[in-house]
């Protein structure tokens, strides 16, 4: 290991599988669903025309000092505790505070703060909204909440690139690491903000599943897809020099060896149909790495469940990396996690690197006949994985390929 190598050393997570790394995992490989109906928690009488989502089944306020836990839009509680476990798990590095870090992307940030606060503004009066609504609200408010946790004075960033967010920050986080900015970096993505106008305004442009079963309403690469579930959540990596977590005796065995980060420049919400940004983006991560499309054994696919969106991603796959990687794509499991998902996305790709072990797709019965990839189903798939390639791309044309190999 070179060490300028860029090393992960601390995982956490919240999802709709769970409340830590471990229960996301272990959902993951068993094929488990965190898509629930969620029509009781709307407003009574309010039609929607979709009415399932993928929501945190333990809400993070639970998890925090309650004092705390009130100061913090539910996106920025869903930072911090991702953020203690993934600090815990990298072993609390003494680090100094002029060389630690802090990039968190989100796509949305505080927009249940901004709704409620709104509600409390027309219903009660100007004086009854609370103080604390700017901090709250403001798409940055994670990103600040974990400075000021960690004592991260380095630099605190705040990508806000749609789907694509969690996984920019990841990747803003080793080039703060290889420019020689800072020494260690907290880094990943949150969103929470599975509201009735986000459903509403999703399933006006023919985003998001209306399958009934919330459970097989998720469907990646299948024939029959219909849109994605929304979800909500947060993944964050502690990023770190090689030397310096040799030095103090944390055995990184996961490179963060390339990212490549591009844009489409063709539409606001549809990818380019051949999937041209898509695969520049992982050229790109390939490029930084040193390596060829050959060389990549597992994708971590975006593959939302959208008609098109899959398709492009597999097409850019095909002609990126050949037909040889075995994908998985986690969507049908944990929902679109949105500017959590790239971050939570990555840990999963860490975690089938570290065991071994792909997840498998769920509710993939008949693969569209277009997507002529090897996709993982039914149960996990073992074996090694020397390089693998997570994908995520959002609204914007904003793409961004992450490359993790095995030292």
């Amino acid at each position: 290991m070179d060490d300028n190598d860029v090393v992960v050393t601390g995982l956490g997570a919240i999802t709709p599988l769970g409340a830590d790394v471990g229960s996301l995992w272990t959902g993951m490989i068993e094929g488990r669903s965190g898509v629930r109906s969620i029509s009781d928690a709307l407003i009574p009488g309010l039609e929607l025309p979709v009415t399932i989502a993928a929501p945190m089944p333990v809400s993070p306020a639970d998890l925090l000092d309650p004092i705390e836990a009130k100061r913090l839009d539910r996106s920025q509680q869903a930072a911090l505790v991702a953020a203690r476990e993934a600090w815990s798990d990298a072993g609390t590095p003494e680090v100094e505070s002029s060389r630690l870090a802090v990039v968190i992307g989100t796509g949305i940030g505080g927009v249940l703060t901004l709704l409620g606060e709104d509600h409390v503004l027309q219903r009660f009066g100007a004086r009854r909204v609370s103080p604390r609504t700017v901090p709250m609200l403001m798409t940055n408010g994670a990103a600040a909440a974990l400075s000021i946790e960690f004592g991260a004075k380095a630099g605190t960033y705040t990508p806000v690139s749609a789907c694509a967010s969690g996984a920019e920050a990841i990747a803003a986080g080793a080039r703060l690491i290889r420019a020689g900015e800072a020494d260690v970096v907290i880094a990943g993505g949150t969103e929470a903000a599975i509201t009735a106008i986000t459903l509403a305004a999703f399933a006006q442009i023919g985003a998001l599943s209306k399958r009934g079963d919330p459970e097989f309403a998720s469907r990646p690469f299948d024939r029959d897809r219909d849109g994605f579930v929304l979800g909500e959540g947060a993944g964050v990596m502690v990023l770190e020099r090689a030397d310096r977590a040799s030095a103090r005796g944390k055995r990184a065995r996961i490179v963060l060896n390339g990212a490549g980060i591009t844009s489409d420049a063709f539409h606001l919400t549809s990818p380019h149909p051949q999937g041209e940004g898509q695969s520049n983006a992982m050229k790109a991560a390939l490029r930084q790495a040193g390596l060829h499309g050959g060389d990549i054994r597992h994708v971590n696919c975006h593959a939302t469940g959208t008609a098109t969106g899959d398709l492009a991603e597999a097409r850019s796959i095909r002609q990126t990396l050949g037909p040889s990687p075995v994908l998985t794509a986690p969507k049908a499991s944990l929902g679109h996690l949105v500017g959590a998902g790239g971050a939570v996305e990555a840990i999963v790709t860490v975690l089938s690197m570290r065991n071994e072990l792909i997840p498998p797709t769920r509710n993939l019965e008949n693969v569209s006949p277009e997507i002529d990839l090897d996709i993982v189903t039914g149960s996990a798939r073992s074996g090694p994985i020397e390089a693998a390639i997570t994908n995520s791309f959002g609204f914007g044309g904003q793409n961004v390929s992450l490359l993790f190999t095995m030292r």
